[in-house]
């Protein structure tokens, strides 16, 4: 028995693991906080994707879906079909407009028509599309507003005439369009922040309704 000695932690043993601990917890915390905002980054990411997919989605089925139909801008019979240039709408880059049909009204429940007037434009760096419930709207008519996309820098707009003309020609394609027969196709062209340049082309159906 006295030839044993009781040996402990001396203080300068414990502060030494006590730091060490105290690092890994730091390393930890960095560790954990990079994933959590890298997280945080790839949702939102993710969310704007999807917010943009369905803005084309939007697009794309309000020009397939156009007919020969005269639009009205501001209450102002005519006999244009379909509107665009730069500024329309007070638009702050291009804006245009149209008549679509399908929209639902099962068992024509509603006292309205199942087409839907629609035109886009671009304000305070938003995207915008506007409708309301009547095809034909008077002077004075304020149309609903929903924003589709945020974030964007330019919004253009261009309209191909001659189908027998090449497409990949930019001279064929018109800036700016007024005419009672519905265009070949329509190039929509997006410049967002978030995403860059993003283009699409519509071939439009030119059958009448």
């Amino acid at each position: 028995m006295n030839g044993l000695k009781h040996q402990g932690f001396t203080l300068i043993e414990i502060m030494i693991a006590v730091a060490i601990f105290t690092l890994i917890g730091i390393a930890s915390t960095s560790v954990m906080t990079a994933v959590i905002d890298s997280d945080k980054l790839s949702e939102n990411r993710f969310e704007k994707l999807q917010t943009l997919q369905r803005a084309m989605l939007t697009i794309e089925r309000d020009l397939l879906q156009a007919v020969p139909r005269a639009v009205r801008i501001e209450g102002q019979e005519n006999s244009q079909v379909m509107q665009g240039e730069k500024n329309l709408l007070e638009s702050e880059a291009d804006g245009f407009a149209f008549v679509r049909t399908g929209w639902q009204n099962p068992q024509l429940m509603l006292q309205r028509s199942t087409l839907q007037s629609v035109a886009y434009r671009m304000q305070e760096g938003k995207l915008e599309r506007l409708f309301g419930n009547y095809v034909d709207n008077v002077v004075g008519f304020e149309p609903k507003v929903r924003v589709l996309l945020s974030n964007i820098e330019d919004f253009q707009v261009q309209f191909l005439l001659n189908a027998d003309e090449d497409s990949a020609d930019s001279e064929s394609w018109d800036d700016s369009y007024a005419q009672d027969t519905l265009p070949v196709a329509v190039r929509v062209t997006i410049t967002s922040q978030d995403f860059g340049v993003i283009q699409r082309q519509f071939l439009m159906s030119t059958e009448d309704s």
